[in-house]
Order: structure tokens, then sequence, then C-alpha cells
């Protein structure tokens, strides 16, 4: 089978690449279509990915909108000689090219907070996969699997930790450090969304260097003073700093969820919080304690420098990790699985629903159809 994968961020990258290996070491092929956005295109350069550039990172929100059209059109012309059995993404350019080519669309998506995008290709889909987190009911082709995206690679099955990232940094092994991850919110789903300012993001720097290295990742460019904290190493090896991290500060979304994953404690602040949060963080925080978001910049601040001088802290959060991992099934396998039977995997799932209707037992059900 040719399987069609539209990777339009970093996120993507990491989403789909153990899911694409899986398949093609099963003998299927991928074909791999990428907007060059952010680190898209450098982190499948960095993991020997070949892919088509069908689209670039527009100026503005609204750039990517006027763009849409004819961004589609270029994946529709190149997708169109390759023959695709099957179009998989997250959004609407796989949804609408799909339509093009009349073939079926598996989409994965797990950002809530964006009702209008999912009215804009919800109709020309077949299937949309979400977190069993996931608050909102979309319908009859929403399918929902107990796990979360981020297990897809930082699973213990997939990702191994390089210890070797405390050469990169400059450190000892030994040495505590705090990552500051900043976001851009340049995407649509951001609009009117904020995270730390400028002011706010120099005090958190100012109050955690008393107790620790600081370093950070920013989408944005900051000012000169905050270039000696800056990260310069590769991208592919940003999980690494994660996990060796003794805390998290970000303003964006996936990368919260990501340290949790690998057992670091997480202060997460922006504008979402607050208002109608996303389930994953909701089920991260107030089940498993791995995470504590904030709406209020002063008290993500505090609780930041009260946890850096926590000892012990990182082997707390490891039992917390490992409670987090079995509850959850394989995101890999599980879309491995449902993307390589496809429609059969589908017939399965829905006659598991029709069988029991306890939402519960149900997401169990997926589970065990591995």
């Amino acid at each position: 089978m040719r399987i069609a994968f539209f990777i339009n961020t970093p996120a993507h990258v990491h989403l789909y690449k153990n899911v694409i290996k899986t398949l093609e070491f099963s003998g299927h092929q991928a074909i791999v279509l990428a907007r060059n956005y952010g680190d898209t295109v450098s982190l499948l350069d960095e993991m020997g990915f070949e892919y088509f550039v069908y689209a670039n990172a527009p100026d503005s929100k609204y750039g990517k909108i006027l763009a849409l059209p004819f961004n589609v059109l270029t994946a529709y012309s190149f997708l169109r000689k390759k023959k695709p059995d099957l179009l998989v993404g997250v959004g609407v350019y796989s949804a609408y090219t799909s339509q093009l080519l009349h073939k079926k669309c598996i989409i994965f998506n797990d950002s809530e907070p964006a009702p209008f995008q999912f009215m804009l290709f919800k109709p020309f889909v077949d299937v949309i996969l979400t977190p069993s987190s996931f608050t909102v009911d979309l319908g009859p082709k929403h399918i929902k699997f107990n796990s979360f995206k981020e297990i897809a690679y930082l699973h213990t099955n997939y990702f191994v930790p390089d210890v070797k990232i405390h050469d990169f940094l400059g450190i000892g092994q030994e040495d505590d450090y705090v990552l500051l991850r900043f976001n851009a919110f340049d995407a649509v789903h951001d609009l009117g969304i904020s995270g730390f300012s400028i002011d706010e993001k120099r005090l958190l720097v100012n109050e955690l260097s008393k107790y620790t290295r600081v370093f950070i990742s920013s989408e944005l460019k900051l000012p000169d003073d905050f270039n000696k904290y800056l990260l310069k190493i590769p991208k592919s090896r940003i999980h690494d700093i994660l996990y060796y991290a003794k805390l998290v500060v970000a303003d964006t979304q996936t990368i919260t969820t990501e340290s949790a994953v690998l057992g670091t404690p997480v202060v997460r602040f922006n504008s979402f919080v607050g208002k109608k949060d996303m389930g994953n963080f909701i089920e991260l925080e107030n089940k498993y304690r791995l995470i504590f978001s904030f709406s209020d910049p002063a008290k993500a601040i505090a609780k930041a420098v009260e946890l850096i001088q926590e000892p012990e802290l990182k082997n707390k959060w490891k039992e917390k990790r490992d409670r987090l991992l079995d509850d959850k099934i394989d995101a890999t396998k599980f879309l491995s699985f449902f993307i390589e039977n496809y429609p059969e995997s589908l017939n399965k799932i829905k006659a598991a629903q029709n069988y029991s209707k306890r939402e519960g037992s149900v997401v169990a059900l997926q589970g065990d159809l591995l």
C-alpha cells in the first residue's frame, strides 16, 4: 500500500516517524509531504527521510489561509503522479487533497481549542483519531484511543535518552538545569493566545539562575541579553534535553506533554489555561500530577522557583511517569495497526463500540485489538 503522510510541523515529524518506519518495515511505501515551517524540514533531513515540500511558511496567520488553495493544488499535483492508496495527516491540507484525489483520509488531531478548523475539514475526512482525553465529540467519524501523540515517539519502546547531551550543554552529568521553552503563537489555532511577555521571560531567567543553569529554546527572536542562554544543539536532540532537565517551564503546548511523558516536572503558562483547556493537560495535572498549569505568570514563576529548590524532584516524577505509561497504550503500535489494516481496523473498533456502550470499556478494547 502507498500511504501519503502530510508533515506540517516538527511535532508531526516526531508523531509519524516511527509509524512510517513500522509501515515500511511491513512492506508499505510511505510518501512524505512536508511544509517548510520551523524546524520541520531540518528534522526530516537529520532523520534521513525523503520528502516533497508542498508548502512554505507564510508571513502571517492570514497569509497561511490565503496560501491554502495553492498549497493543496501543489500537493495534489505531486500525489496524482504517485497514486497513493491512502492519505494521513493532521488537518486541512490532507483533507482537501484527498478530495481532489478521490482517496480516503485519516486525520490525527489533539488540538481541542480549534472548532473552526474541525468545521473546515471534518466533512472531507473519513476518520478523525484523537486521544481518549479529548473532551469534544466530533461525531460518528471520531475514534478515541487511550494514549497521547507524544507517547508515539517518547515511549520507552522507542526513545533512549543519550547522556552525552550534557557534553553539548557544557555541563557535568550530575549538574541540574532548567529548560525554558517559548512559543511564537503564530498558528491559526493560536489566534488571541499569548504567553510570557519579554519582561516576564527576563524575570523568569533571573529568578531561576539563582539556583541552577538556565537554557532557552524560543520560536521567536529574543533580545540580545538572552543570547547566552539560548540552546545551540541539533533540533533532533531536544528530547534528550527535556529528559535530563530538572524542570521545564513553557508557554507552549506540545513540549509540556513531552516533558510529562519523559518524567520531567513542567510549569505551564499561557492564556489557554483557565479557559476551555485541552483534556490531555487536565488529565496530566489532575490525574497524574505531572504538570502545573497557570493563567497568572507571577504564580507560574513562583511555582518554578519553588520546584527547582526541591530535592529528589526527578525521582518523584519518574514514578508518576511510570504510572502514566502503564495506563496508556503504545500510540505508534495503535496508529500503525489502524493505518495498515484500514478499513478493517475501523470496522473492528466500531464493532467493539457497539458491543459496549461504556466509553471506558471501548477505549480499553482498542488496546486489546493491537
